[in-house]
């Protein structure tokens, strides 16, 4: 019961169409969800693209495929880069694309000492790109990551090309309520445990409506079992990793974005929105919020009934709207 009343899922039925502005109702919407039989890209493929650049917070694993102008990915909680692959099939013709996994998530080795925060992850990308000769960037961002985008373009706007925001926080709803219990579960030490142990465990758990699938997913019976230990495995395979996931909930409060929504409102970077509008954790006004404070915004386009981990399972409408974001 905890899960659920974590999500709030007060889950309806969901659109067979779009909205306004979003897919067709007719033809292949999305012809490379997770766990497809015709992805390209499949956890080994992505394991063995993995690389990783020693810094100051740890050695940072990440994923960079295409070249040209860099764009930067940033994914959810608690998920890693794997997040990204679809998207990567469809715009590394277009760009160097560039998928980090995050401090205390994923295949990145955190340093001792470093603290596991939003603010620390902007650091950390801020060395990463150093490392690897990258100027500037077009962001785009899920969840958390999207949090952590907001910071990045606040704290260096001269290394953002453009912006392009899916379900996430935003500084009137940071942390939103639904995330408050895991974040009080994870100061207990018990997050990893409890909740993301048991569905590594059983798969079939993990898909139900009590598991990351049915909390976050669209479509939670496409999540193969290969993709849940992708992410999920590597943040319970030891105390210390179990340690630094806890860790990464506590550092989703207080606020990280206090204070951000007047230097966003000065923001001179093009930005487009897309939001799913079966997220249980995000609302439908947190996407206005962006739209009217970013001064540059092209719009909100919604996708029915999409939930919060949407981009993984519609990555042609990611590359549809970064490009026409790019101008490419």
């Amino acid at each position: 019961m905890r899960r659920r009343q974590f999500l709030g899922l007060t889950l309806g039925t969901l659109a067979t169409g779009v909205v306004a502005g979003s897919m067709p109702r007719t033809g292949p919407r999305h012809t490379m969800t997770f766990g497809s039989s015709d992805s390209r890209t499949d956890a080994a493929a992505w394991n063995a693209s993995r690389r990783f650049v020693d810094t100051r917070f740890g050695n940072i694993a990440y994923t960079d495929r295409g070249s040209g102008r860099a764009a930067l990915f940033l994914h959810g909680f608690p998920l890693n880069s794997f997040q990204w692959r679809g998207a990567f099939d469809r715009l590394s013709s277009y760009r160097r694309c560039l998928a980090p996994d995050s401090l205390g998530l994923g295949y990145t080795h955190v340093a001792d000492g470093v603290k596991v925060t939003p603010a620390t992850q902007v650091q950390m990308l801020t060395a990463l790109l150093d490392k690897l000769s990258i100027s500037d960037v077009d962001l785009i961002a899920n969840d958390s990551g999207g949090a952590v985008a907001q910071l990045f373009l606040t704290r260096h706007p001269d290394r953002v090309r453009t912006v392009l925001l899916t379900n996430c926080d935003v500084e009137s709803n940071c942390p939103p309520p639904a995330v408050v219990p895991v974040i009080a579960l994870a100061k207990k030490g018990r997050f990893a445990d409890e909740w993301l142990a048991p569905w590594v465990a059983d798969k079939d758990l993990a898909r139900s409506a009590k598991g990351l699938g049915g909390m976050t997913f669209t479509y939670p019976d496409r999540l193969a079992d290969e993709t849940i230990d992708m992410y999920l495995r590597p943040l319970v395979e030891s105390p210390q990793r179990k340690a630094l996931t806890n860790a990464y909930a506590v550092g989703l409060a207080p606020n990280p974005l206090f204070g951000t929504e007047s230097l966003l409102k000065r923001s001179q970077v093009p930005a487009r929105i897309i939001w799913g509008t079966g997220d249980t954790i995000f609302s439908q006004a947190d996407a206005a919020y962006l739209d009217k404070t970013l001064p540059r915004s092209r719009g909100v386009r919604r996708i029915g009934g999409a939930k919060l981990f949407f981009p993984e399972e519609f990555p042609d409408v990611i590359a549809e709207e970064a490009r026409k974001l790019w101008g490419v």
